[in-house]
Parts: C-alpha cells; structure tokens; sequence
C-alpha cells in the first residue's frame, strides 16, 4: 500500500519570493490565497500550514521586500559624507530600482494597500507604522545634519523630512503609471532644490569666499 500523501516539500524563500511580486503587482485586496499558491507552487493547505493565512504572508513577504530590493532607502541613509549626499543618492537610486523591468515598477511598501475596505484597516496600521519608520529615519538624518552644522538651524526637520518621504512616494505611483527613469531622475533633482543649506557658516570670519 503507497504511503499517505505528505505536503510537497518546497523552497521557502524561493516561494516567498513570488508571493512578494504578486503582492506588489496586484495589491493585497486583489490577490486571492489560490492565485498566490499556484504561484508559488505549493497547495492552499501548504501555505496555511506555512505561512499562516494570507495576511501573514503578505507581512512576510512586505518583510521580504524590505530586505532585499526595498532595502535601498535604509542603505541610502547610510552612505554619502553628508546628508546632502545621501538624500540626492536617494532620490536617484529611488528613480532606478522604481522603474526597473526585471520587477513591478513602484515601491511595495507604498503600492501594495494604499486604500482598503474596513475590515483590512488593521493591516493598513502595520503598513503605516512600518512607512513610518523611513520617515524616522529621514527625521533622524537631518537633525544630525543639524546638529553638524550643515544644513539652517532655523530648518523644520520634520517636515522636510515628510516632503522628501512624500515625493518619493509620488516617484512610485508615477513609475506605476509609466513615468520614464529619466523623469523621475529629474523630480529627485527638483525636490533636491529645496536643500536648507546653512548660508550662515559660508560667511563665519576666517572662511574663505
């Protein structure tokens, strides 16, 4: 007699992987669990078993993302020797990864449940708090830059931070749209404009002119 039927055993990142593009080109409310399984090529009964039931998957796939092709943004406050630099090689590294062919066009993050109906506004929530997150971070940067002088004392932070985050998110849904690279190379170069650089220190006595 043949043995009984065991889950067909699969490449968990590999399958995560393609939930994530499903996630991300169709949104959360418009994928259903049978289309992400066929995709992934495991069963329904796998996945739950895996992974716990759509919206945990969708988690661990936005997880997934973050990590890997969305972990420009975090790698971007992290290089440059200014913040200066380090946010105009945001905005051009952003216009390349948004527009790349080998994957959706747009960010996952901003795309994949900008809206949604009432029962799903606790994982609109987490998508919030984990946005939130880059905002911080882009906060943190520019008070640092602050603090060292480099950019105006008099600079509200807080809310250059939300216009850089802002725009950014815009480059998104444009890509989605079919914004070119070009263009949206040229919006990061726009947003760059408003950089509150300290004018102040250029005219200290003993600097040179």
């Amino acid at each position: 007699m043949a043995p009984r039927g065991r889950p067909k055993s699969f490449d968990r990142e590999t399958a995560l992987e393609q939930a994530m593009l499903v996630f991300w080109d169709r949104g959360f409310e418009a994928t259903g669990v049978d289309e992400l399984a066929s995709t992934m090529g495991i069963s329904t009964s796998s996945l739950y078993a895996t992974f716990g039931g759509k919206e945990d998957l969708f988690l661990a796939a936005l997880d997934h993302y973050q990590g890997d092709r969305g972990h420009y943004t975090k790698s971007a406050m992290e290089v440059g020797a200014t913040a200066q630099d380090c946010f105009r090689k945001l905005f051009e590294t952003s216009a390349i990864e948004l527009t790349r062919t080998d994957q959706p066009r747009g960010c996952m993050l901003a795309l994949a449940l900008p809206t949604c109906s009432p029962e799903m506004e606790p994982l609109r929530t987490k998508m919030n708090e984990r946005r939130e997150v880059s905002l911080r971070r882009f906060v943190e940067r520019l008070r640092r830059a602050k603090k060292e002088g480099e950019i105006d004392s008099s600079c509200d932070t807080s809310s250059l931070a939300l216009f850089f985050l802002t725009t950014i998110q815009g480059m998104s849904i444009q890509a989605r749209t079919g914004a070119s690279r070009e263009k949206l190379i040229e919006v990061g170069k726009l947003a760059m404009g408003v950089w509150p650089e300290n004018h102040s220190s250029r005219n200290r006595p003993g600097r040179s002119r």
